[in-house]
């Protein structure tokens, strides 16, 4: 099965996390790295080049990190451009259909923050909503997102370990996300 990974992280360099994951999983046979804010810093997106990516995968992996809840801005405008009528939904639009998504995203709080008892009272997967009926209305199939909560608090080694369960994860997605806690 061929992957694509797309991070969308706008500073990469200065991410401890999301530099550690990318780094891990493009050593991997068969996966697709491409870091979007890096092709386009411009923020001008290249739909057709876009769209013979995925075309070309089988899983698609979208990798970012919570942005108030949400996605980083550049995530936003690329499904708005790239995820088009005709092509990924509509009457004619089937090019994305039987693909699997997967969201990989990291959260600077901790995973207790996160519960309806918690101090923002939704779980990430409530908060990645969005993205699952985006997926539903392209006709790909939703996987369990990987959660790397508190990286802000996680040790060096306790990265590693993420970094290496999020490949396993990634690559296996009927095995459970492991996540460092």
């Amino acid at each position: 099965m061929k992957t694509l990974v797309l991070v969308f992280h706008p500073d990469l360099t200065a991410s401890r996390a999301n530099r550690r994951l990318t780094e891990e999983i493009e050593k991997q046979a068969n996966v697709t790295v491409h870091r979007v804010y890096e092709a386009y810093p411009d923020e001008k997106i290249d739909v057709a080049s876009e769209q013979r990516l995925l075309e070309k995968h089988d899983r698609i992996v979208l990798q970012f990190p919570f942005y108030w809840y949400s996605t980083p801005p550049l995530l936003k405008k690329w499904e708005d451009a790239v995820l088009s009528y005709g092509w990924a939904f509509g009457s004619m639009g089937d090019k994305l259909r039987g693909k699997e998504l997967l969201i990989a995203v990291s959260t600077g709080a901790a995973k207790e923050n996160y519960s309806s008892d918690g101090n923002f009272k939704y779980t990430v997967p409530e908060l990645l909503r969005p993205l699952e009926v985006t997926s539903n209305l392209i006709g790909t199939t939703y996987l369990t997102p990987y959660i790397l909560y508190g990286v802000n608090q996680q040790s060096d080694e306790q990265l590693e370990q993420s970094a290496k369960g999020y490949v396993a994860y990634a690559l296996n997605p009927e095995l459970e996300p492991f996540v460092v806690r």
